[in-house]
């Protein structure tokens, strides 16, 4: 945090920073460019470094975002937030061949960045198990639903464990958003 220059949070994640390292789910609604990223990446991180050592790394963590290049960016940002903890992450989305993605999920992470259409594609061909997810994030929620993948959502959402933390992101707020957060957040 140190090295990125932060030194004070901002808004958003004043407010859900806190929350999610006391294990509420959160719905957390503000523009871009305001810090939402770190504002769940940097406790997730945290709470993924405090656990205790396990002998094969399961997926403890789901950041559900709707494109590629947001997956790359966050996926960015965990490699830097994450320097100096002993953890693995990988990114699963589609547009490029799925044999790295497969590989990194054989030697087992802790944390993945997909985006829906291949998550669900290697899901259904038993390359990636969600059952140990104890994080799952939906960034961007609103262009999520605006890009039609709420059916996807939905079906991932099936696999995940009934007892997790749920967090989501967007920067507006419609009622589909609400209406899906209702349904998932306690």
């Amino acid at each position: 945090i140190k090295e990125k220059g932060y030194s004070h949070p901002s808004p958003i994640q004043g407010k859900a920073i806190p929350k999610i390292l006391k294990g509420k789910d959160v719905l957390a609604s503000a523009q871009t460019g305001t810090g939402k990223t770190a504002g769940f990446t940097l406790p997730m991180l945290h709470l993924l470094a405090n656990r205790p050592n396990e002998r094969r790394r399961s997926i403890k963590a789901l950041i559900l975002t709707p494109t590629r290049e947001l997956a790359i960016q966050i996926g960015e940002s965990v490699r830097l937030y994450g320097k100096y903890i002993a953890f693995k992450h990988t990114l699963i989305y589609g547009g490029v061949g799925q044999k790295p993605q497969v590989e990194a999920l054989k030697r087992g992470v802790d944390l993945i960045v997909a985006t829906p259409g291949r998550l669900l594609d290697l899901i259904d061909q038993g390359f990636c198990e969600l059952d140990k997810v104890k994080y799952f994030v939906l960034d961007e929620a609103d262009r999520m639903l605006d890009m039609g993948f709420i059916n996807d959502v939905k079906k991932i959402v099936k696999v995940l464990p009934k007892r997790r933390q749920t967090l989501f992101f967007s920067a507006t707020m419609p009622m589909a958003v609400e209406s899906l957060a209702s349904n998932l957040l306690n």
